[in-house]
This record gives C-alpha cells, structure tokens and sequence, in this order.
C-alpha cells in the first residue's frame, strides 16, 4: 500500500531528484559491471537491471501521483534507449502497471473524500469493494452497486493531490532531469509545461462527468464503439460515478490475433484522431489504460478528464497543413505556418525543412501504403516532435506551436504510442481521407459506421 500522497513542492522535488540520480548512477554501475563477463551473465545483469530500474521509477512516480505518475504512463509506452532492446519489453510490462495497477491509496482515506462529497456509502451504494480496479494519476477506480441495482465504476480522487500538482507545476526542472535521464533527446520543458498544465484540468470531475455525458449519448447505439455514460445525481468535484465496463485489458489485446488488432487499432484510430477533425473536439489521454474490449465486442473508451473543444479555424488550419504536407507542397505548408506563426520567416527554416519535419511526425496519416506501427517507430515520432534537433530538422527547434495545436499533437502522437504497443497493421491513409479529404469510407468499418449515422438522421 501507498503511504499518502506528499503534496510540498520540497518532498516531490527531493523524491524526483533522488530518482533521476539513481536512474543515472545505475546505468553507469551496470555497464561496469558488465566488463569481462560472459554473454549468458550480461544478460542477467541487464534483466536485474531493467526491472530494478522500472520497479524505482514505479515506485516512486506510482507513489507520488498527480503529474509525476502522468509521466510514468507516457513512458510506458516509449521505446527507450536507456534500456537493452532485448529487455525492452520487459520494462514497458513493469512501467506498464502506472496504468492501472499504481500503489494504492488506503480505502479508509479515500472513502473519507466519498463521503465528504456525496454522503455515506450505505445511502448510495448497496455494495462497494474496498479494492480498486484501477490507480491512476489523480485517483482510484472502484467497482460498486447502486441501490438501484446498476453497476458501476466509482472513479475518487487522492487526497491532497490537487496540492502535489499545484507542486508539480513549480517543480519543472526536477522533471526535466528525470526526463533527461530515462529519454535524454525529449528533455524539453514545454513538454513537461503541458503535461502539468493541462492536469490542472483532470481535477474537476464534475466537468469530466458532463463530458462523458455527451461523449456516450454521441456513441450510444455505435454498433463498434462505447463509451459508458457518466450518472451525474452522483457525481461531485472529487467523486465520478460512471457505467461499469466489464471487458478485457488492453494487455490482453495484445495476445489477439493480427486481423482482430487491425480491427482494434482501426477504431482506437477514429476515436481518437477521427473526432478532431469531425467533432472540432478530441480526448488528449489516449493511452493503452484507457481502452478496454467490451464482453459484448465493442471497444469501450474511459476516461475524458483531459478533453478539449478546438476553435474550427485552428482545426482547418492543421487539415490545411497536413494536406500540404501529402501533397509535396512545402511552399503552401511554410505559408500556412508563417501565417500562424509557427515560424518566424526571419530565421533560416526551409519549405523544405518544414515539409520534412511533417512527414517525419505525422507520415503515418499521409502515406498511402500499410504500416505495421511498432514502439520504436512511435516512439521515434514523438521524440522528433518534441525535440528536433537532428541535422535535418535543427531549425525546427525553434518553432512556436501555439498551446491548442500542442495538446492536439501530443493526442496524435501518443495515439500512434498506443497503436505501437499493439503492434498493428494498416493503411492510416485510407481513414484519414475521410477527414483530409472528405471522402466516403473505404473500410467496412467506415461504411458500416456511416450507415449508422445515416440512420440516427
């Protein structure tokens, strides 16, 4: 069990601090200690190694929730140069478990902020397990009876943790240390700003309930996707009651044959990047804890505490942008971003250079051939969006991405994270066109959704 969430800026920074110094001294101690030993016993260093470092970093991000353990999740699905490709795997299986399996915070604590929300159990619930079904970073998932039979999901904030943001936020350059330490090409504090930032958001769940409100009555009746509905008469500011999703683990997705992964990552794909350019709307935490298989064959969505409504204009301009890009047409894309200002014309970026760069982080939606998507090409992806300073891009270090096209950016990117750690194949293009283009649906999938939609009107 977890002790309690520590909530001053000096705890967090200490705990931060000590962990990236250790990520960093283990390193060099296991490459020493490698020297001179036979292949069989590098490889078991190099195992010892992999988990000791993962179960520290789950250790201590699981424990320190709120932006620190957002961070632990983001890095459970990268493919990271700080560990052997041989044990890769293994160490995103370990990280993996800031997902949903995080150390959890005593019931007797938690139940205190039920009941200072919503009342005593016993006059909503008729049952309620005192063990979550998920720990994640700004609180724990129950699973509960109403008195009026319905099962449900019971979503409670930490205690205290909406102090370890307001913390985190003024702790930026511990982050950035340990980021450096585990992805040492991604260390940028803009990044780290917006993770932070847009966690502030995450702690009003009376907000998320009226979200998922609206997002499961658009999906009621999609004969592909669901998304349980929030039951508003008990939600509160730290208390989110919701329909109960039994279905499978996206780790258990994993194992499912390619076509019912291609089928999987098909609708991941048009939930997630699909409603900004139909919705003007999208979810920015796609992440593998979010996505469960219905027991009824859906793909069920939780979780809309990081969701956002985009201006139309911005959205046009990035369909503007990336047809461009799928065009060849550098000088259009160079205009567009001049004309946001997103490049200052003044320095020495190229149409080139920009049209590059576009390819290099979103060539998946542009190419139009199959792709099997796997961790390091995600991961490549976003750590080239995020830091490009490789030889080609080096001007685009200095890019001004406005704060709405970098939260939908990182939705993309780690869309493509979730999709790599599925390992799936498909031709990206052909779905995208519907929203690049505004085509008809060249997927069973798509028609089949069209037709439904047809039938709502």
């Amino acid at each position: 069990m977890a002790g309690r969430v520590p909530k001053s800026r000096l705890a967090r920074g200490s705990r931060l601090g000590r962990l990236a110094a250790g990520q960093a001294v283990r390193g060099v101690g296991t490459r020493l200690s490698m020297i001179g030993r036979t292949e069989a016993a590098r490889q078991v260093l190099a195992e010892r190694s992999t988990l000791q470092a993962a179960q520290q970093l789950v250790a201590v991000l699981g424990g320190m929730k709120g932006a620190a353990m957002k961070l632990g999740q983001m890095l459970s699905v990268l493919d990271l140069d700080m560990v052997p490709e041989s044990h890769r795997e293994l160490f995103r299986v370990k990280l993996g478990e800031l997902r949903d399996r995080a150390p959890a915070v005593p019931f007797s604590e938690m139940r205190t902020v039920i009941e200072s929300d919503i009342g005593p159990l016993a006059r909503v619930f008729v049952d309620f397990d005192e063990t979550p079904i998920a720990a994640a970073s700004i609180g724990q998932v129950y699973r509960a009876k109403l008195r009026d039979g319905r099962m449900v999901a019971v979503k409670v904030q930490y205690p205290g943790v909406a102090d370890a943001i307001a913390a985190d936020m003024r702790n930026l350059e511990f982050f950035s240390r340990l980021w450096k330490s585990v992805l040492p090409s991604a260390a940028d504090a803009e990044v780290l700003e917006e993770i932070a930032r847009n966690l502030d958001t995450e702690l009003d769940y009376l907000r998320e309930a009226r979200t998922q409100h609206s997002i499961a009555a658009r999906y009621r009746g999609h004969p592909f996707i669901t998304v349980p509905d929030s039951i508003g008469e008990y939600c509160a500011h730290r208390v989110l009651v919701t329909e109960l999703v039994e279905g499978e683990s996206f780790d258990r997705l994993r194992g499912l044959p390619d076509a019912d992964r291609a089928r999987i990552g098909e609708l991941v794909y048009r939930f997630y990047v699909n409603s900004l350019f139909f919705d003007n709307e999208f979810c920015g935490d796609p992440h593998p804890g979010n996505i469960l298989l219905a027991a009824d064959g859906r793909v069920a969505f939780v979780d809309f505490g990081l969701y956002q409504y985009m201006d139309p204009a911005h959205v046009e301009l990035e369909r503007t942008c990336l047809r461009a890009a799928g065009e060849y047409r550098a000088e259009d894309l160079y205009e567009s971003w001049v004309g946001r200002g997103i490049v200052d014309p003044a320095t020495d970026v190229s149409p080139r250079e920009c049209l590059g760069y576009v390819w290099s982080a979103a060539g998946w939606h542009l190419l139009d051939e199959e792709i099997t998507i796997t961790p390091a090409l995600a991961t490549g992806a976003l750590v080239l969006a995020v830091d490009p300073r490789t030889a080609e891009f080096h001007g685009m270090r200095r890019q001004h991405l406005p704060p709405e096209h970098v939260f939908s950016r990182r939705a993309d990117l780690f869309t493509f994270a979730a999709l790599g750690q599925l390992e799936v194949t498909g031709n990206w293009h052909r779905i995208a066109r519907e929203w690049l283009y505004r085509e008809p649906p060249s997927t069973e999938v798509g028609r089949e959704t069209a037709r439904w939609k047809g039938a709502l009107r």
